[in-house]
């Protein structure tokens, strides 16, 4: 039975870059392989201990590598790097919007190709130990696979019809195990491409709720700087209306072009902080857009799981009925030896019969 998709493949690191491709022609031109940056994802496969690095624009697999202790990543500038996918026979290259991106990416691909090198070794160890158990009893099982050979088919026409329609329905379960199977595997690439995608939106997420915090807290200030500033506008309006009102020139006419100034200049930053609390209100309007995009991107991830269960269910379902027609296949052919060996004993009779009546008439 195949194990569900997220119990076998998981993503452990996610980035942003625009990706490229070495010209297989000139090996020194680069080839957009995106319009725009994408996510670019390591996943580790606990089943096959296999690392792989995969990046999906659209409905098309732009990177598919599985990480081997041969490769090496490489940075040629302050926010680009490149790899050898020898598999492929192609070099991949990343370009980050930033440097600390290409060295977080750079750091995790080495983590990765240590891990990918460990696991190697103990593959190896453990196939050197398969193999001397199989060097120990190799002739038992050429024994066996003789034993195994197709049984002989009978000219007769009952039993060969049932063992006919038998194999039938076995190839035509086979026939349906192997397309319940391709759907299975249609339908975890497309839960591989929804991991993905919660994973980019979980990392927004978290980035996002901390700057809001962030915001939040700015916010609370700069109200209180405003209601500060307000108060002083206030009392520096009641200093003009008072001079106002005490007349004069000279000192006094200064006095009043100095607070007229200040309160222009006070008012001004009002009117940054104003908007500065507009922007920060659009980015908590995004934040909850991006919430939205999580929730409906969960909901289709559970709903491709809810499908993966049902293939598992159908899959099921054919072993089993595959099974039953195997059994029954035997016991046909359980029923055809006893037939055989029936036939075989009337055939020894009528022959005795048959040398019987002859003696009889030569007589």
């Amino acid at each position: 039975m195949y194990p569900h998709h997220r119990e076998r493949e998981q993503p452990i690191f996610s980035a942003r870059a625009h990706v490229f491709q070495i010209d297989p022609n000139t090996k020194r031109n680069w080839i957009p392989a995106s319009k725009h940056a994408v996510t670019v994802s390591f996943f580790y496969d606990a089943n096959r201990n296999v690392y792989r690095i995969i990046s999906v624009g659209g409905t098309k697999a732009i990177i598919n590598c599985t990480v081997t202790p041969s490769m090496t990543f490489t940075k040629t500038s302050q926010k680009f790097g490149q790899w050898a996918d020898s598999r492929a026979n192609t070099v991949y290259g990343l370009g980050f919007a930033t440097e600390q991106q290409l060295h977080q990416f750079a750091e995790k691909f080495k983590e990765v190709k240590d891990a990918a090198r460990l696991a190697r070794e103990k593959s190896q160890d453990k196939e050197l130990a398969n193999t001397a158990l199989t060097i120990a009893a190799p002739q038992f099982s050429q024994d066996l696979s003789d034993e195994l050979q197709s049984p002989p088919v009978m000219c007769v026409n009952g039993p060969e019809d049932k063992l006919f329609r038998s194999q039938s329905a076995d190839i035509t379960l086979s026939s349906e195990k192997e397309r319940i199977k391709k759907m299975l595997s249609e339908g975890s690439i497309c839960e591989m491409n929804l991991e993905a995608e919660l994973f980019t939106l979980q990392d927004s997420n978290s980035k996002l709720v901390a700057a809001l915090h962030e915001a939040n807290a700015n916010v609370e200030q700069w109200k209180k700087q405003l209601a500060a500033y307000q108060e002083e506008t206030e009392r520096l309006r009641e200093q003009v209306v008072e001079l106002e009102t005490h007349g004069g020139h000279g000192p006094s006419d200064l006095l009043k072009d100095e607070l007229t100034q200040s309160l222009e200049e006070l008012e001004a930053l009002l009117k940054a902080k104003d908007e500065e609390i507009h922007i920060l209100q659009s980015k908590k309007a995004e934040y909850h857009d991006m919430e939205h995009d999580r929730d409906e991107a969960i909901h289709r991830l559970r709903e491709m799981e809810m499908r993966n269960s049902d293939l598992e269910r159908r899959i099921q379902n054919t072993e089993q009925n595959l099974s039953n027609s195997l059994e029954e296949r035997d016991r046909m052919d359980s029923e055809i030896q006893r037939a055989i060996e029936i036939l075989d004993i009337k055939i020894f009779d009528l022959n005795d019969l048959r040398q019987s009546l002859v003696k009889l008439i030569d007589k």
